[in-house]
């Protein structure tokens, strides 16, 4: 047979359904690739060829974009934010079983004969016009106090850095669902036609990564188009693989080769209806013009000194976290809708002191400076900053205890992130621990009422933004998640 023929005749039951359902995609194709055709500036292309418009409502958001600040390990807020001085009387006793009151713990700890109390080392004081109790190990962050929504409550259900990193990047601990990027993307579409709305930023430490294994379904798409997905900017060589054009090509040649290859799949698409390949096509013309935006964007030799001293030291050297923040900052300039910044290294199972010391050392001026600078630039009022884990760490020590040393296990209650700008309340604390700070006493948020509430701040009513899946309604939330109304402006 005819092999042209016969790929002619293919048609798979997927490529069937595919084309009875895409029928609008060459127009949503046509919105991506002609900027022209955009009629509003709140929203410069059709957030996606799938979602269901005439459900999905929104209302007047206070944010544009996010930037998402990502301690992946999970920081120890009893050495940072949640100050209990009256620890220090309960050194090297025993937790309470009425407080743990059976509480699942890790394996790790779980046979261990005694759980001693560790009480921080480190020195607390009051900042900002609320005096809100911050570490000696933030000193730049203290500063900027005011500017914070801290939220000392927040809680998750896993207990274990694979399904609790999953689970709030995605909503769910089971691999395959959207990240929160992914649906931002898919809901609000793109503010820059030649950048990603969703980019990914991974920062070394020490001149590398270390710690727990970041995947990139963590910043995936799962069953959205893949145009959604978050794109990773590197530190070395091109920012994205083979954005550059191999030797022997030049520009003028490029563009010829996508021309044609376009005409290829948009025949092949005509076939089959698979709405991949026009994702395939929109991200061949987003890499072609990105040839021109991301050296662009990387190059900061523009930037003032004032503003790289800000900074810190290690500004200057790609992939720390100090450049990537500067780089958030650069992004948010340029329109990109998310921006998730990850750093390593805070799974902090013992040797905690030395090893908090160095972390917040890394990072407490970046993310002060980031504030800083993007208040100094008016922007802080619409762009959404994020801070902190996928859990927190127990008040009793894992291994050996000392006053000077002690490591800490994984606890997946009461732990702190904080927020600021994008429509978010200045200067509040909001939630509140024990005596131990093991439980929620007072105002506990759930990692959906976290994701409920950034939605809000974009405009985005977390409830109707949905995805129809293997015959089911899917959102960032699940089924649960509210707004928490008492921490925004």
């Amino acid at each position: 047979m005819n092999p042209l023929r016969e790929a002619a005749l293919v048609e798979t039951r997927r490529h069937f359904f595919g084309r009875a359902a895409t029928g609008i995609g060459t127009v949503a194709l046509a919105s991506l690739l002609n900027p022209r055709l955009f009629a509003e500036e709140a929203r410069p292309q059709v957030p996606s060829p799938e979602a269901d418009l005439a459900a999905f409502k929104r209302f007047a958001p206070k944010a544009k974009r996010v930037i998402y600040l990502f301690m992946s390990g999970a920081p120890s807020q009893l050495d940072m934010w949640d100050y209990k001085p009256q620890l220090d009387a309960w050194f090297d006793q025993d937790l309470p079983d009425s407080v743990r009151n059976g509480q699942r713990i890790t394996t790790m700890t779980s046979g261990q004969k005694r759980f001693p109390i560790a009480p921080s080392r480190f020195k607390f004081r009051r900042h900002g016009q609320d005096g809100v109790w911050v570490s000696e190990l933030l000193p730049h962050t203290a500063k900027m106090v005011d500017e914070l929504a801290v939220l000392k409550a927040v809680n998750t259900e896993a207990i274990n850095h694979d399904p609790a990193i999953t689970y709030i990047q995605t909503g769910s601990q089971l691999p395959g669902r959207p990240s929160a990027g992914a649906w931002v993307s898919y809901g609000l579409g793109s503010m820059n036609q030649n950048l990603p709305a969703f980019v990914v930023l991974h920062s070394t430490v020490n001149g590398g990564f270390g710690g727990q294994a970041l995947y990139e379904r963590l910043w995936g798409a799962g069953f959205l188009s893949t145009r959604y997905q978050g794109v990773s900017l590197r530190s070395q060589g091109d920012p994205v693989l083979y954005l550059s054009n191999p030797n022997g090509m030049n520009e003028g040649m490029r563009r010829r080769m996508l021309d044609e290859l376009a005409k290829l799949n948009a025949e092949r698409y005509s076939l089959v209806g698979d709405p991949e390949i026009q994702s395939r096509i929109a991200q061949y013309e987003m890499a072609y013009r990105m040839q021109t935006s991301v050296p662009e964007l990387t190059d900061i030799s523009g930037e003032p000194e004032s503003v790289l001293n800000l900074y810190g030291d290690e500004v200057k050297t790609p992939g720390t976290f100090a450049a990537n923040c500067l780089l958030a900052r650069r992004l948010a300039e340029r329109g990109v809708r998310f921006t998730q910044v990850f750093i390593r290294q805070w799974d902090q199972h013992g040797n905690l002191p030395n090893d908090i010391r160095r972390q917040c050392g890394i990072v407490d001026q970046p993310c002060a400076a980031l504030v800083h600078d993007l208040k100094q630039r008016g922007m802080l009022d619409d762009t959404l900053v994020i801070w902190g884990g996928e859990f927190r760490r127990t008040v009793y020590c894992q291994g050996k205890l000392t006053r000077e040393n002690y490591g800490r296990d994984h606890h997946p209650r009461c732990y702190t992130k904080w927020m600021a700008g994008g429509g978010v309340k200045p200067g509040v604390v909001y939630g509140e621990t024990d005596d131990f700070s093991y439980n929620v006493v007072k105002d506990p948020m759930h990692i959906h009422d976290l994701n409920a509430t950034i939605l809000h701040c974009l405009g985005v009513n977390h409830e109707r933004l949905t995805y129809r899946h293997q015959g089911r309604d899917f959102r960032l939330t699940d089924v649960h998640g509210n707004v928490v109304h008492d921490i925004l402006a």
